[in-house]
Order: structure tokens, then sequence, then C-alpha cells
């Protein structure tokens, strides 16, 4: 197997085992094309990029890859032992990887399935009009499918689609429940609440952030509006929902806009969603967005990962991660296992062919308010500096 080629920086005693700092610790080069989407579960990271290969790494090493009929992977999602993939042709394929060998990944499907076209294809009433002049049926999707989340309490996938709707699947017969013409324009970023609440929250090109609220009646499953929360003239590119905080702050939802700026609110009781603050520290657009712990990570077409420390209001920028020669596209986190603290590795995936593999710690007090500065052609630690306007409310 094709192996990456990271240089490790231990210059500065930067090893996530011993000293629990937000830094390198590898890269992913040679990816085939711009990276669009990263997931990662078990120890396992699946990189999506231009090309129609879905590759798989452990550990720094690529472990397999499985082809699609469709380049461009927009989204990954990963539930139990199934993979969905996103595309730009309008698909979402499914993917399961082999229980004699964890390097073979085979298809399990696609969504829409091809027996639920066939047999709602016959009613003229299951066709929309999707453009002018131009008509398909409503559980398919017209243009590329950017975004998925997942409910995974209640087994829902949520495909969100260049075509400005939202459509949800039912995970165990695979079947579209509901297709909702969420927005005025393309449908950029799909978030499901962390505690159960049943919210679902949609960001789009046309500069707003939708909340949605499901109500399952039997068997069938309803989405209503409940609020719009922003409405801006810059694109909503970027969303992610965090559960409660040791700081006192209810379960938060982010939003990251092409102007740069990250907006969050707090979801109080009664399912109230109420704005909170917004954070400025990307000079460019944010494009990508991740939560865990206390930790909120922002990536930006200003090539920079911010790391956030959120204790309720309050937000903390940790560092600054600058280490990508293009902009930074998507993100992933998993929880590092061993040494001390509560510990983060950041996964990074740019429009410069590349993955970064970060450390990133809730307990660097040292860490606070500075930046880490990389060279992309050494990958080393080069130069630290103070940056102003750390607190933002």
């Amino acid at each position: 197997m094709p192996r990456s080629d990271p240089i490790r920086d231990n210059t500065d005693n930067n090893d996530t085992e011993n000293n629990p700092r937000n830094g390198p610790i590898g890269s992913i080069e040679g990816q085939e094309g711009h990276v669009y989407s990263l997931a990662t579960k078990n120890g396992l990271l699946y990189i999506g990029a231009e090309s129609k290969n879905i590759r798989v790494w452990k550990d720094l090493t690529e472990l397999t890859r499985f082809k699609s009929n469709s380049g461009f992977v927009k989204s990954i999602v990963v539930y139990k032992n199934q993979i969905f993939s996103g595309h730009q042709d309008g698909k979402i394929r499914i993917w399961k990887v082999s229980n004699k060998d964890p390097r073979v990944y085979k298809r399990a499907g696609t969504l829409p399935a091809l027996k639920e076209v066939f047999k709602r294809s016959v009613k003229p009433s299951n066709y929309v009009e999707v453009r002018r002049r131009r008509t398909a049926l409503w559980i398919e999707h017209s243009d590329a499918v950017s975004c998925l989340s997942l409910d995974e309490d209640q087994g829902l996938l949520y495909s969100g689609s260049w075509d400005r709707t939202v459509k949800i699947w039912r995970i165990s017969d695979l079947k579209c429940l509901e297709s909702i013409n969420a927005h005025d324009d393309a449908v950029n970023s799909i978030a499901v609440t962390v505690t159960g609440v049943g919210l679902v929250f949609t960001g789009s090109a046309d500069g707003s952030v939708k909340v949605w609220k499901r109500e399952i009646h039997r068997r069938r499953t309803i989405h209503t509006l409940s609020q719009t929360l922003l409405k801006q003239d810059f694109a909503i590119t970027a969303l992610v929902t965090a559960g409660e905080d040791e700081g006192g702050g209810g379960a938060t939802v982010y939003s990251g806009s092409s102007d740069g700026s990250v907006n969050f609110w707090e979801i109080g009781d009664e399912k109230v969603v109420k704005f909170a603050g917004v954070l400025k520290r990307h000079k460019l657009a944010v494009l990508c967005l991740a939560a865990a712990g206390k930790s909120l990570f922002s990536g930006g077409a200003d090539k920079t990962v911010v790391v956030w420390r959120r204790e309720g209001r309050i937000h903390t920028c940790a560092a600054v991660l600058t280490g990508h020669v293009g902009p930074v596209k998507c993100l992933a986190v998993a929880e590092y296992s061993g040494g001390r603290g509560r510990r983060w590795v950041v996964y990074s995936g740019g429009l410069d062919r590349s993955v970064k593999v970060w450390s990133a710690s809730e307990t660097a007090a040292e860490d606070r308010n500075r930046t880490v500065v990389v060279s992309p052609r050494h990958w080393r630690v080069s130069a630290e500096a103070e940056i102003d306007g750390g607190r933002w409310f």
C-alpha cells in the first residue's frame, strides 16, 4: 500500500504522548485532487476528493481505497459498518466493509435505490419541477449532494444538495421519508442536535440558517420550519452542533459564513434557539467546523485552522494552526486515547491536495493566545506569535 511521508516534529518536544499541546503530528500528501470531505471512526480516516477513490488511512498509513462511479466526493459519514458518500452527480452511495478482510469495501447500494426509482416513476404525481422545463422524482437529488448528517438515535440520514432541498432517509430500509424545499439557494450544510431534542439545522448559500423541528407520527416523519436564525448577505458555508459544556453552557449550534465569522446560538428549553455570540478570527470565509468536548475547530479559506476553547458563552482562541497552502475545506476529529488529559486528533483537508494531522488539548494552558505557524515545506514549528482579541462573547 502507498504511504504518506509525514515529517514528525520533535524539536519542541511536541509529541502527542508526552506534551499535550496544540500543534502538528503529520501530513498526508499527494491526494488525488482537492480534498472535499473527511470522516473518522474506530481509528480509521476516510478521505474524499476530486477522484473516484475514497481512501482509508490508519496511523498515517493508507490501509485501502475503494472506487466509485463518480468523483468529487462532497461528503462522507459513517454509521456502524456502513459508509455513506455524497457525490457531485447527485447520488448517495453506500459501502460496507468485508467481515473477512478489513481492507475490502463493497458497494451495498445507492440512494435512492433503483427499485424505489422504478416503483415511483409510474405515477406522474411523484415528479416535481427541479429546473425550468425539467422534472425529476421527488426522492432524487437533481444536483450535487453537498452535505450529509446522521441522527444515529433515530436511524435517519439527512442529505442536502445544491438543488436547494433536504431529504430524509430511513437507514433501516433505505427509503426516502421526506423531501423539504428548504432554501432559496444551494444547501451547504446540515447539523443534527446531539442532545436528542429533535432539531435539525440547515445552512444555505442564500445566507440563512433555519431550524427544523422533527415529529414522528407512527411510522411517518415530518419536519416543520421552527425558526430562521439568520438571514444575511453572506453565504452560510458550515454548521456544527455541540453538547453541553462544563462551563455551564447548554447545547450550541455554530454557523460559519463566507465573511469569515462564526455565529453561535444556545438551544434552550422548549426547543427555543437563542443567539449567543459571534467569533471572528478568520480573515476569509469559514469553510468547515467541527466540535469535540470543550473545543471548537474552524477551518477557512485563509488556510488556517483555529482552535477555540469554549466555556459557556466565553470562547477563547487557543491556537491558530497554519500549515496548509490552500483553503481548508473539511475537518474531522477523534479522541486521543493515551496520555494525560483529554486530547483530540484533528484532521484537516485542504484544496492543496493534503490532509494535515494535528494534536489539540483541552488542558494546554500554555497555548492560550498563541499562533502555531508551520512551514508547509518541512512541516516543522517555525515561529510563535501573539494574537489579539482572544476572547469573544
